[in-house]
């Protein structure tokens, strides 16, 4: 039977003319090509990299900067005064500052494989929070590096989709600087990749880069705050970037350089404390800050201040960030994060 279907199918094939077979040749391979690109998009939870327009170079979903996304690397980075200046936050594709007890700030700043620290070292290293889950729950199975956590955090973390990299799991991974615990310990990103492995490529988390919208109103520096912590922006035309100063000092880096980012997202939140009840003292729950929902949000590039708004419905999915109805394009770098309470 499949013999003669074959025999008449050549039959067929060989009656038709030279011009209908290329035809049919070349509408088979469209089908095809499409299903691949099917697979390739639907079937691995969403592209990792994208082009910056139809036709246009591959650009990082989390920078904007030209070239192939990397494995991503997140790690919890203190912000008291004895922790500064940290090490290896300029080199972070996007940092998030949120707050911790006692209305006091810190960092989680993620970086992509490919584009690592110079020093191999990033720090100080603290303890992780429910906050960064949430956080990072949009950008897929990460390496989420951090000092520790409270004992009843352990079986979330344990249980959620990220790569726990701890000395724990890493010990390896970690050193003591000089200094005092805990403000002296700093990890080696490339070494904790390779004793956590698993994590995924960088994907879209729901940024858009490009020119700059019209409207918006001049902003040569604009003051973030929490109860106990401040984030002064200020625009530096020569950098191209806004400058940071953190509780009303000048951000540095370990080498002495400025720290500061292309674009700064000013996201209002509506702080709560922890949903499942931990306590950073006794009588005392952690604070929480949300970042599934919606609200308002500030965006601050180019010097130029746009009053925005976000939108996460989905733990799962990236944040939304528009301006008059239409998605609000970031400047291609370093984003900045705060987290800050309304």
């Amino acid at each position: 039977m499949v013999a003669d279907s074959l025999a008449r199918l050549r039959s067929w094939w060989t009656a038709l003319p030279v011009r209908g077979r290329v035809a049919l040749a070349g509408a088979v391979l469209t089908v095809v090509a499409g299903v691949v690109v099917a697979v390739v998009v639907l079937g691995t939870g969403g592209p990792r990299t994208r082009p910056a327009a139809p036709g246009g170079p591959v650009v990082s979903p989390l920078t904007g900067v030209p070239g192939a996304a990397g494995r991503v690397l997140a790690v919890k980075v203190d912000n008291v005064s004895f922790a500064r200046p940290q090490t290896g936050l300029a080199a972070a594709d996007v940092v998030y500052a949120a707050e911790v007890e006692g209305g006091l700030s810190r960092f989680l700043a993620v970086y992509d494989d490919r584009h690592l620290p110079p020093g191999d070292a990033i720090g100080p290293v603290r303890s992780a929070r429910e906050t960064d889950l949430e956080i990072l729950r949009a950008y897929g199975r990460a390496a989420f590096v951090y000092s520790g956590a409270l004992t009843g955090f352990l079986p979330v973390l344990a249980a959620a989709d990220v790569v726990n990299c701890s000395p724990s799991q890493a010990d390896a991974a970690f050193h003591r600087g000089p200094g005092a615990p805990p403000y002296n310990e700093y990890v080696s990103p490339a070494a904790a990749l390779r004793h956590c492995p698993g994590a995924a490529p960088a994907r879209d988390v729901g940024f858009r880069f490009g020119p700059a919208p019209d409207g918006g109103v001049a902003a040569g520096a604009y003051t973030a705050r929490m109860p106990a912590a401040s984030f002064t922006f200020t625009w530096s035309p020569a950098a191209g970037k806004y400058l940071v100063a953190l509780d009303g000092t000048a951000g540095r880096t370990t080498d002495g350089g400025p720290l500061g980012a292309a674009t700064v997202v000013v996201q209002k939140v509506a702080e709560t404390t922890s949903p499942r009840g931990f306590m950073d003292s006794p009588g005392v729950r952690s604070p929480f800050a949300p970042t599934v929902g919606g609200g308002d949000a500030v965006v601050l590039r180019d010097g130029r201040r746009y009053d925005a708004a976000w939108s996460r419905p989905e733990p799962d999915g990236g944040t939304v960030f528009t301006f008059r109805g239409r998605r609000m394009t970031f400047r291609p770098g370093q984003v900045w994060v705060v987290l800050e309470p309304r």
